[in-house]
């Protein structure tokens, strides 16, 4: 380490002197025969029994440490095993999570397309406190996060060019989104369209636009420890968690709302967002207010809002009755949701039946998303939502019934669209900037 040390000047950023020392340490390895002519043959074998009779302590009380670990494991590693010491560490350790970046080498951590934040993030493992809280630990994504997390599904957001509007408090709607109120708490609850492809156009437009954070409720299945394996590889998953979603629960809802967050509710969960054939845009919610009273409890205004357009970008071929038909294919779909979470224990009907699938697409030529937010619905100061099940029903089935007249609506109005085609829109964007304001039908 000395050898490798020798040329490194003091005065260097951190960073630099890291990358001097890595490079010397490489250099280094061809003279490794060498080294008996610069340490003594007994004093290197004691060493090494000692290095070795230290590994094998600590490997016997590894399985003590109850400590939260996290192991980022390279797959250009060309110095030590990385993958199978990940592995090895994460059959051993309580607490373990692996991340494996198969396309990055030995110096992991130096490397321009690592954040160490972001990972650290996107596993859950910073916290405030003792305790793990997803709201109260959440921390705004940065510049670059925000860049690197949507170039995941940027071409879609991009091919798609979602259109927006909102409706103001007089009724008159606008393309934008200065409908929707600035000031949280704000619940907006709407349609999920298929596999929620919708989400991150719609999150990444009120960043645009709005410099809004949407705080995502998302199924509990995603943030579950059945997901980690030890080549797991930072995945769009980890990249949800990092923009801020967290578990479908009252509690994270109740804080949430607290928090003056703008957040995004879909009641129909996976069963909308894994419909069957045949139920595009069609809203599958459960028949009890869900969401109502929690709203009207923190005064928040809830905003429904409806999107159209996932037959324009893909075809369901294979939906779950096809899938359980095939052999091998319906006893996997089987295995993988025996121990689900189910998080409408107490629901009836079409919404109970949450059965989780990857559906069967076939990707067409991309049309459009329309999204359109309504009026927004105040909750303050409107106590008897809280005193009485039966108001509180009552304004649950008026967002429902908005919701479908806005998909109705744009479904009607986007046929007025002369930019709906992909075509349109890139001679469009050939001759006029910005590329991504593209007409759409006038509202």
């Amino acid at each position: 380490m000395k050898m490798a040390t020798v040329d490194i000047d003091n005065r260097l950023p951190p960073r630099l002197q890291s990358e001097k020392l890595s490079a010397n340490l490489i250099a280094l390895l061809p003279r490794l025969s060498d080294l008996p002519d610069i340490i003594a043959k007994d004093t290197l074998v004691w060493k090494l029994k000692l290095l070795k009779s230290a590994a094998a302590y600590t490997n016997s009380r590894l399985h003590a440490v109850k400590a939260e670990v996290l192991v980022l494991a390279s797959g250009q590693d060309y110095m030590l095993p990385s993958g199978e010491e990940a592995q090895r560490l994460k059959s051993s350790l309580q607490n373990c999570k692996v991340r494996y970046f198969k396309e990055n080498g030995h110096t992991i951590l130096m490397e321009k397309n690592i954040n160490l934040l972001t990972v650290i993030k996107g596993t859950g493992k910073y916290r405030r406190s003792q305790r793990t809280d997803l709201v109260s630990d959440f921390l705004p994504p940065s510049m670059s996060e925000f860049k690197h997390g949507f170039d995941n599904v940027g071409l879609l957001c991009f091919a798609a060019c979602s259109a927006m509007f909102s409706t103001l408090d007089n009724g008159k709607i606008v393309k934008g989104l200065d409908g929707v109120p600035k000031e949280g708490p704000v619940l907006l609850v709407g349609y999920h369209m298929l596999m929620g492809m919708e989400m991150y156009c719609l999150a990444e437009e009120f960043l645009r636009e709005k410099n809004i954070m949407v705080r995502g409720i998302a199924h509990p299945e995603l943030f579950s420890e059945k997901l980690e394996s030890s080549f797991k590889e930072f995945s769009l998953v980890d990249w949800i968690r990092v923009m801020g979603a967290v578990p479908v629960t009252a509690t994270n809802l109740f804080k949430l709302l607290s928090t003056k967050s703008h957040v995004l509710l879909y009641p129909g969960g996976a069963r909308e967002a894994l419909h069957y054939k045949g139920e595009e845009h069609r809203i599958i919610w459960p028949d009890q207010p869900e969401f109502v009273r929690m709203a009207a409890r923190f005064g928040a205004t809830i905003v429904p809002f409806g999107a159209v357009g996932e037959d324009d970008v893909t075809e369901l071929v294979l939906d779950y009755n096809d899938l359980m038909k095939i052999p091998l294919v319906n006893d996997y779909i089987r295995n993988a949701t025996r121990n689900r979470i189910n998080i409408r224990d107490e629901s009836k009907g079409e919404v109970a039946n949450q059965e989780l699938f990857i559906p069967g697409l076939l990707p067409k030529v991309p049309g459009r998303f329309y999204f359109l937010f309504g009026k927004p619905i105040k909750t303050k100061g409107r106590e008897e939502i809280l005193q009485n099940k039966e108001n509180a029903n009552h304004l649950y089935l008026e967002i429902k019934s908005e919701v479908e007249r806005i998909i109705d609506y744009l479904l009607n109005k986007r046929d007025k669209d002369p930019y709906r085609s992909i075509i349109d829109r890139t001679v469009y964007r050939a001759l006029y900037t910005p590329v991504r304001e593209v007409p759409a039908f006038e509202p």
